[in-house]
């Protein structure tokens, strides 16, 4: 076994860029919560909220694709340690997916939240 030699800070962001491009490539949830959260920016941006609630946004937004992200990673892992099927791996894999499900869930709420004025107020200029 050879000396670990520490990756210098611009290696590590090139790997780091290199995990997240392999995950939207390759991870249909992943794609699918990149774009969500893109049309969330487009209506934040149509519906001008404010500074803070773009702040709040951002986060959720992150929070979600954070998480999936971590998902992804956990479950390359069980797959690599455990190839064949067994319930404990299954179950790691159903926990990762559960913390996934929580965060989307709060960023849902998030933008029931921020965008509940502005859809009221449309409403009531279409009625």
């Amino acid at each position: 076994m050879g000396i670990y030699h520490r990756p210098g800070f611009l290696r590590s962001l090139n790997q780091a860029w290199r995990g997240m491009m392999y995950t939207l490539r390759t991870q249909k949830h992943v794609q699918f919560h990149v774009f969500a959260g893109f049309s969330v920016l487009l209506l934040a941006w149509w519906s001008e909220v404010t500074r803070y609630e773009w702040l709040i946004l951002i986060f959720a937004i992150g929070s979600v694709i954070s998480a999936e992200i971590m998902n992804s990673a956990l479950e390359t892992v069980v797959d690599m340690v455990q190839p064949n099927y067994h319930p404990l791996a299954g179950m790691a894999k159903d926990i990762a997916a559960g913390a996934v499900l929580v965060t989307a869930i709060q960023a849902a709420v998030i933008g029931m939240i921020v965008f509940a004025p502005a859809l009221q107020r449309f409403a009531n200029r279409m009625f």
